[in-house]
Formats: C-alpha cells, structure tokens, sequence
C-alpha cells in the first residue's frame, strides 16, 4: 500500500493556518447485502461523503472468511480505481474519508483500521475525536507505535476485550462492555467477517443513519449517502445506541444511559452536505432559514446579495428572499483547488486567494454588495475576500456570518486549533469588521441560528460558541496542547 502524496509537516501547518472554515470531521460509511458488490456500493458512498475528508479514504471487505483492508492518502477518486476494488470481493463492507482532527496525516492513521482478534479479527471506522485518551492508554496498557489517532485507542480497547471472549457474539459483547469507558464524541462501524456494527457516542456528537436497499442494510454518516444508491432512509441511529446488523437482520441495543443529545451544531451551519436530512428536517432549507433571519436581524441598504461559495449559497439566497435585495454571484470557485492548497512560497502564498477565488467584475463593480458565509474562523481569507472585492470596484462591502462568533475549540471532531488562532475570541464584532476591512460586520445571534434549524427541542452542542462543553475536556486540552 503506498504512501504517495503524502504531505509534509511544514505543508500541512500552513493549510491548517489558511483554513478559514473550522475542518470536517470524518465520514463512515458501511454496506452489509447478500449477492451484492458492496465493495462498489461503498466506494459510491465515498463519493457522497468526500466533504467529510481528504486526507485519506479506505474500505475493508469480507467475504465470510476473510478481512480485506485498501486505504492509501489521497481522495477516493485517488485511492481507488477498478484495480484495487477488485480484491474487495463480500457481503460486508466498511469505508471511511478522514480529516485529521487528531493525529498525523500519515498513511498509519488512515481507516479503516485492522486489529487481530477472535476469529479472524476485526476492522473499524470512526468519526469524532475521544477525550479521555491518556486514561483509556494508562487502564489499558496502550503503546501504539507511529499511529497517533484516536481511533487506533478506540481499535485496541475493544480488542483486547474481544480477544479474551472470541465467541460468536464476542465482537459485539466487547463492544458493548468496553465503549461506555469511553468519552468524547464517536459515530463508529465496527466489522468482523459476519457482522456489521454501528456505535453512536451518548450525545450523538455527530450524525449516524440506517438506510434499506434491496438486498441488505446501510449505515452512514449522512443521508446524502443512501441517495447515491437509492437506498430507503429508515432512521437516524439514535445516541448511546449500538445496530448489529446480520444475516437475522438488524439489531438495536442501548448501552449507555439516556442523556441530552447534543448534534454539533456546525453539522447544519456548515459540515453536512446541503442535500442531507438531520434530526429530519432537510439542511439546505434550515440554512436558507439561516440567511432568511440574518437579514431580519442585520438588514442594510445594497445593491447584491453574494454568498462566499459554496458553503454560504443557502444563507444569501434566504438573506435575499426576505431583505428583497438582489441575489447574485460575485465570486467564482476554482472547484479543481479542492479544500486544500499548499502555498510554498510567499508569492503564491499572496496570491492564494485567487487559486480558488476568483471575482466577476462585472458583477461587483459599483455595487453595494452584502457578502454572506457561514463562518469566520480565522479571518485571514476573509480579509483577502473583501480586498479582492474592493480591487475589483466594490463600492461597499457588509460581511454577514449565518452563525454566532467561533470562539472555543472544539474537541469533538472539529479541527480549530488554539484558541489563540480563532479571530473572534481575542477580538470584538467591531475590531474583526476593521480586521477584515469590512463597512459592516454581523453575525447571526445564536438563538436565532438554533430556531432556523428548526429542531431546537432535539438538542445541539455549541460549545464552540458559548464555551459550554457538554462533557469534561481538560484531559482533551492537555493532550493536543491547545489552551483557552
């Protein structure tokens, strides 16, 4: 298995620093179907949650006697082709897309991971990050060599449980008894060469659902996966829940105590695809909500309503629905830079911006423009977007933000960094509007982004907000070096 494309140290930290948008979790996605290439089927699913991550993507297939693992670094469409699907011959399938959120972007901590163990071991998937890694590896006797990632803790914790009881329900026994030790946030797919098995944290940090196809079951991150193989939606895996899924069917088991649910909230401001269902209520709609109450809020006189594309497409067709004002494109996007792009130099480090944004003159020229995204992480591209825009004849620029000021890291599957880096927790709404440039600067009021979701009984987290962590992190902060 190659480690081609791997990126540098120096290179990943400089994309991290450029990022403007908090960095996806994972997306997992499993298949278990009698007489079907499930293998295929996943790496469709893949496809579907691509958004989810680009560091790397893998698959691991069984066909009843044996596991089969393919990952490699790269997007799906790099790591796999006809050639290397082709080994994955079974009934039973997981694959994953990962960004790394903890741990290296190296060939070692790509998914899906395979452990020794009962019968003929076991593979796993997961999305979301684990906080209390350093007394899972102290109870547990954890030394895990080059691999760094939560999931190789979450792989060897079940694994020692399975290898003391291989019986024909070991796998799920393991799982049940070993995951309640675990904290943090979790949406994992677990395998073994019969069986798949899906786990959702307590608080169901993020997404997990079951869908029906002809001739078995799916499980995924998103319901913009079952679209791809017209697969049925049946529910969302509910949290602290486990789904075994076998050849009797599908299986439910609750093994945590009931608690709050807390969904990310960022699942709707800006993570799941625009096509995908949570908590049942469609996230393109909730978004254009978003935008609808942005402009109730933060109304100005303009001449254009502009999203930053494509993550602030629904909000600024909402805003321009209710303000009345004109909705537009002032800023195309080079779709082929992707979400990553290495800048070695400082040249193309100034001309960034223009590698994947590039503005339609025409369009902006004179205008009063009211400019709509989703978020302002760290404010540096956001200061570029409106430079550019006022180079290219801008007459007013009013950045509005379709959720609250990020102001805490996240340590439950989100990438964020320190909280040093996060531009709104050093400064005021007012001094960010100078920093970027900006005539006018608003972001949504948090209570208002709840309500647009139109779920705000079913429970969200929103820590990175308000800094109320739904679960103790102190041992997550220690571990990743990031402070308050």
């Amino acid at each position: 298995m190659s480690k081609n494309g791997q990126s540098s140290q120096h290179e990943a930290a400089y994309d991290r620093f450029e990022s403007e948008k908090p960095r996806e979790a994972c997306g997992v996605f499993g298949v278990y179907a009698s007489n079907t290439p499930t293998a295929s089927l996943t790496y469709l699913g893949l496809f579907a949650l691509q958004h989810r991550g680009q560091e790397s993507a893998g698959i691991a297939s069984s066909n009843g006697e044996t596991i089969t693992v393919i990952k490699d670094l790269g997007l799906v469409s790099q790591v796999f082709d006809e050639r290397r699907l082709s080994p994955l011959q079974g009934h039973l399938t997981i694959g994953h897309v990962r960004y790394s959120t903890t741990g290296d972007n190296v060939w070692e901590n790509s998914q899906p991971i395979y452990r020794e163990g009962g019968a003929c071991g076991f593979a796993l998937a997961h999305n979301g990050n684990i906080t209390n890694v350093r007394r899972l590896m102290e109870s547990h006797n954890l030394n895990l060599g080059k691999a760094t990632s939560d999931t190789d803790i979450l792989a060897e914790v079940i694994g020692q449980e399975y290898e003391e009881a291989p019986d024909a329900r070991g796998l799920e026994r393991a799982i049940e008894k070993k995951i309640p030790q675990v904290e943090g946030a979790f949406s994992t797919l677990v395998m073994d060469d019969s069986r798949l098995i899906g786990v959702r944290d307590p608080r169901g940090f993020r997404p997990l659902c079951l869908g029906r196809i002809e001739k078995g079951w799916v499980l995924a991150s998103e319901t913009c996966a079952l679209d791809i193989l017209d697969a049925a939606f049946v529910r969302e895996i509910a949290p602290g829940e486990m789904i075994v899924i076998d050849a009797q069917g599908v299986h439910s088991y609750q093994i945590f105590p009931p608690t709050d649910p807390h969904l990310c909230v960022f699942e709707f401001v800006y993570f799941a695809r625009p096509d995908s269902q949570l908590y049942g209520i469609n996230v393109y709609q909730a978004r254009s909500r978003m935008g609808e109450a942005l402009a109730t809020q933060a109304a100005v006189e303009a001449d254009l309503v502009m999203p930053v594309p494509e993550s602030g497409v629904p909000a600024a067709q909402g805003f321009s629905k209710r303000s009345g004002i004109p909705y537009g494109e002032g800023l195309v996007k080079n779709r082929y830079v992707g979400r990553t792009f290495i800048a070695p130099t400082q040249e193309l480090r100034d001309r960034s911006i223009r590698m994947k944004l590039n503005p339609l003159v025409e369009n902006v020229r004179g205008k009063r423009l009211v400019v709509v995204d989703d978020s302002i992480v760290r404010g540096s591209t956001t200061r570029r977007i409106v430079a550019l825009l006022r180079a290219s004849g801008a007459k007013e620029v009013h950045l509005r933000i379709s959720s609250p000021p990020y102001r805490w890291p996240c340590y439950f599957g989100m990438d964020t960094g320190r909280r040093g880096e996060l531009v709104a927790a050093s400064l005021s709404v007012e001094e960010i509007q100078q920093y970027v440039g900006a005539d006018t600067l608003a972001y949504l009021e948090k209570d208002r982004m709840l309500e647009a979701t139109s779920a705000t009984e079913q429970g969200f987290c929103t820590a990175c907000l308000d800094g109320n962590y739904p679960l103790d992190v102190s041992e997550a902060i220690k571990k990743d070096g990031l402070e308050f």
